[in-house]
């Protein structure tokens, strides 16, 4: 005995259609096609979202919104998270950030003030919240805005 000979047991395989082989087997003429129309020729295939000629639902609901093309997208990054990962650190530049794994590589970081710094620290970010700025000038840091 061989596992292809366990189950399913021959006589429940379901057998393939043999179309277009004369009238008596059912499937003779237009071999379960119907009669013209583009689903009866080969080679047909619908298009995604086509519908039968009938509006597609893509048109059929109103635009809305806006995409600002000019956008810039700033991961954040809070005070408390610099300062548990630097702990120590004078200076804690764009790239240190990138290595430590605080945001992902190349893209523009926003310092946020969620947390407190215990030491002075000299950060460097594209942007800065208001309130992060108070925090680091508080702390006697110092926080230099990149452009970009």
């Amino acid at each position: 005995m061989r596992l292809n000979e366990l189950y399913p047991f021959d006589e429940e395989r379901k057998t393939r259609k043999r179309v277009g082989r004369g009238g008596g087997s059912g499937l003779g003429g237009t071999s379960g096609k119907g009669h013209k129309g583009a689903r009866s020729r080969s080679g047909y295939s619908a298009k995604p979202g086509f519908e039968g000629g009938q509006m597609p639902l893509a048109r059929r609901l109103p635009k809305h919104g806006f995409k600002n093309p000019f956008r810039v997208e700033y991961a954040p990054v809070n005070l408390s998270r610099i300062a548990e990962v630097f702990q120590g650190a004078a200076e804690v530049s764009l790239e240190d950030m990138y290595a430590k794994g605080l945001c992902p590589r190349g893209v523009a970081v926003k310092i946020l003030g969620n947390g407190e710094l215990a030491a002075a620290m000299s950060i460097e970010a594209h942007r800065f919240s208001k309130s992060a700025l108070e925090k680091i000038a508080k702390a006697g840091g110092s926080a230099k805005a990149l452009e970009g």
